[in-house]
């Protein structure tokens, strides 16, 4: 271990000792303030993937919901993440739901959140991102909409005419369960609605930034198969570039306790067969091209192997790097590397896919 890795490992454990959101405060800080220390990336041809019009070292990203103001994105690629998520991030600042509202279950390898898109909103956002804007690094900016919006499509709109130019991509969230309502987005009306003024709005800003930026849908796994049917019909007719599968669960299969009981959204290792199964399903409806990011209960490098083989063409991590720290990043990375030497695949590009229809076979949990 590098001492790097030991210094990230001594700060995880340390950040568990406090509450859960006090922890995360402290460690936005330290990387604010450049007190983390940086680890290098994992870089071999053989992980390598290119998606739309980016070539990424790896597949390994960090999900949305850790840097939910943009603020330490470059810190957090020097964690080794290969692309990192931003946000989600509304219009106007909004606190989010009454604390507490993250609790841990580390003996399930899960966390329970019901944060509520707190974040200081498109304004602040912005003026981090400009900050950066030149430095290397995929940068991917979640969107999403305020509680109390009277149009929340509208809401989406504007984040994709804010961040045009400055997002290396976009993800379209609406299925975070911590916001009354907004799962209804993934209807099949209200979806068609909300990706086509999405895909009108990017459209409208392609000639002023000089590329066509990738509009991904971040999905629920709590969708049965006609609700897929429907989502998939949807990307299809409206031109979506891509999907996010999946957020959090509100089912507790897996999980036991006090704390198992909280409202909100579970994530984490309890999740991976149920957001796996849904991403294979999508992507035998979708069809081979469309890409699609795996998220969902990727704790190791066997989790990140299964589910690119599922249909993933990149992979995100959050309760990983919650309760493991930086080190997680390497550790997947390197382990993913190794398992695609065994098993003579050759590399993540021709792993991607390799086995959804078997894991598209089985029933989503009940």
């Amino acid at each position: 271990m590098t001492l790097s890795e030991l210094i990230g490992s001594f700060g995880a454990s340390m950040l568990r000792r406090f509450d859960p959101e006090v922890a995360h405060t402290l460690a936005v800080s330290a990387m604010r303030f450049n007190l983390a220390p940086g680890l290098p990336r994992i870089v071999d041809d053989r992980l390598a993937v290119g998606l739309f019009d980016m070539r990424l070292d790896h597949p390994v990203g960090l999900a949305a919901g850790f840097d939910k103001d943009a603020e330490i994105a470059d810190a957090l690629l020097k964690q080794g993440f290969s692309h990192v998520e931003v946000g989600t991030l509304t219009p106007r600042p909004q606190p989010g739901n009454p604390k507490p509202r993250i609790f841990r279950l580390p003996e399930a390898g899960a966390v329970i959140n019901r944060c509520g898109f707190n974040n200081k909103g498109h304004a602040h956002a912005l003026k981090q991102l400009e900050r950066r804007n030149g430095r290397p690094g995929i940068i991917g900016v979640n969107v999403g909409a305020n509680k109390d919006s009277a149009d929340r499509a509208a809401d989406y709109v504007t984040g994709i005419k804010a961040f045009a130019g400055l997002a290396s991509y976009f993800t379209v969230n609406i299925s975070s369960p911590n916001t009354p309502g907004l799962r209804d987005l993934q209807a099949s009306a209200a979806l068609s609605d909300l990706v086509a003024r999405a895909i009108e709005a990017r459209d409208d800003t392609t000639a002023a930034v000089g590329r066509r930026t990738p509009v991904l849908v971040k999905i629920a796994p709590d969708l049965d198969e006609a609700a897929l049917d429907d989502i998939a019909a949807v990307m299809a007719a409206r031109g979506a570039d891509g999907l996010v599968v999946s957020n959090t669960t509100l089912s507790r299969s897996g999980v036991f306790g006090p704390t198992a009981a909280e409202p909100g959204g579970l994530s984490g290792k309890p999740l991976f067969e149920r957001s796996t199964i849904v991403l294979a399903k999508m992507r035998e409806r979708v069809g081979r091209a469309l890409p699609i990011i795996g998220v969902g209960g990727v704790m190791t490098g066997e989790d990140a192997y299964l589910k690119i083989a599922a249909g993933a063409n990149l992979v995100q991590v959050y309760t990983a790097f919650i309760l493991g720290g930086g080190n997680a990043v390497n550790a997947i990375t390197g382990d993913l590397l190794a398992r695609i030497e065994r098993s003579g695949i050759g590399s993540a590009r021709a792993l991607a896919g390799s086995d959804s229809r078997a894991w598209a076979s089985r029933p989503i949990p009940a």
